[in-house]
């Protein structure tokens, strides 16, 4: 007989550097996941992946049994990392807060291809093209 899943959770956790502090904690607590061994689990899966955020799926048991899918890191962080910048523009429109040619908009896009809902590589371009511009990354190319 298949479990059933009771909760799901979806956290952005930055990789190899899970800790059971005050943001992680609570929130695996309520669900009644041991919060040490989900830490070391998360820890171990993503220290190859160290200075990016990424986004974690839970799901829980009803034998608070659990597990986990990690997703790609969020397009806005791939861009920031693409062009060497901390954050993107407050005032997209009025200040750019830098340039991402085609050549980096691939990259990024094949990168995040697993989690966008297109398998054409062109497309996908296009969606992180239009993140970029609402960061206020100017596309060049």
């Amino acid at each position: 007989m298949a479990k059933k899943v009771v909760k799901k959770l979806k956290l952005e956790i930055p990789a190899g550097q899970a800790t059971p502090g005050q943001k992680l904690g609570p929130v695996l607590g309520q669900a009644g996941i041991n919060i040490g061994e989900f830490v070391m689990k998360y820890n171990e899966a993503t220290r190859d992946k160290m200075g990016s955020i990424i986004p974690v799926e839970i799901s829980v048991y009803d034998d608070r049994s659990y597990d986990f899918v990690l997703k790609t890191p969020p397009a806005s962080n791939l861009i920031l990392k693409a062009i060497g910048k901390d954050k993107g523009s407050g005032k997209n429109l009025v200040s750019k807060a830098g340039v991402i040619n085609k050549e980096q908009l691939r990259q990024v896009a094949e990168a995040k291809l697993a989690d966008l809902n297109t398998d054409d590589v062109e497309q996908a371009m296009k969606i992180i093209a239009g993140s970029a511009r609402s960061m206020g990354v100017e596309v060049k190319g």
